[in-house]
């Protein structure tokens, strides 16, 4: 078992109670009550904090406090705005209690501030990225995670994904300058099937040793190979071994430069 050593980046313990709020988790249920995403259940008790995707522009902030999520994977912070608000928000690595980061067409390109992409340098690093003009930080939240300004032509900018796709996104999108905090999550490894309760991860049971009523790759005396040539889900969608799953017809496709490597391929 091995875990992140966070008392050396945490400051605070207790979160801001204006900035938390309970709620029931979903655990992969639809309003019906019905199971929509397997392997999820149970877990500890979480308290939610409001984080902010958008933030405040032109108002200067100062971090007051490093805390955890047990949310999300990377570190938020206190965000104090010079005008006396507070909110939660995602810090970039080795920041440090009490620097502060403004959010400005104009701001210096420097570690934790945000601008529009347009004015970003090529080959600079970017997280809580947009998709769309003032739609709050979608992409690049997770901890580690980075993405790469790729190129810049008519209006919209080339960014290379954690996952190696490149896509092209408006240039008007805000992004922050950096890389999200607690790159070491990566390495962290559970040790014990009870660690993975604690999170809300139920135990998944392999195709190959189920019987063939409840998987296409059950069944056979012994162990079997799957018995086709392609892997495929449950439900006989391909998964695996790099298959795509994209939908043919998605909306975005238009705005997909270079489709993700997989597998070998990502060397």
């Amino acid at each position: 078992m091995t875990v992140v050593s966070y008392k050396q980046v945490i400051t605070k313990n207790e979160p801001t109670k204006s900035l938390t709020f309970g709620r029931k988790r979903a655990v992969g249920r639809n309003n019906a009550g019905r199971i929509t995403v397997r392997h999820k259940g149970a877990g500890h008790k979480r308290l939610f904090r409001e984080i902010d995707f958008k933030y405040k522009i032109g108002v200067p902030y100062k971090i007051t406090s490093v805390e955890y999520d047990p949310n999300r994977t990377g570190f938020i912070g206190l965000a104090v705005y010079r005008d006396g608000e507070k909110r939660y928000a995602l810090l970039p690595k080795n920041i440090k209690v009490g620097e502060e980061f403004l959010t400005a067409e104009n701001a210096e390109v420097k570690q934790g501030n945000r601008l529009p992409l347009k004015n970003i340098p090529v080959g600079a690093f970017v997280y809580n990225v947009e998709l769309k003009p003032k739609g709050g930080a979608k992409m690049a939240r997770s901890a580690g995670n980075f993405i790469q300004v790729v190129a810049k032509d008519a209006g919209m900018v080339d960014l290379k994904m954690p996952s190696t796709e490149i896509r092209k996104v408006k240039e008007d999108c805000w992004a922050s300058i950096g890389e999200v905090s607690n790159e070491e999550k990566r390495l962290e490894n559970y040790g014990k099937a009870g660690r993975s309760r604690w999170k809300g991860i139920r135990p998944t049971v392999r195709g190959t040793a189920q019987n063939p009523v409840d998987h296409p790759h059950g069944g056979g005396e012994g162990r079997q190979g799957r018995g086709r040539r392609k892997a495929i889900s449950l439900w006989g969608k391909p998964t695996g071994k790099g298959q795509k799953s994209r939908r043919a017809k998605k909306y975005s496709n238009k705005h997909i430069v270079s489709r993700r490597k997989v597998g070998n391929q990502r060397g």
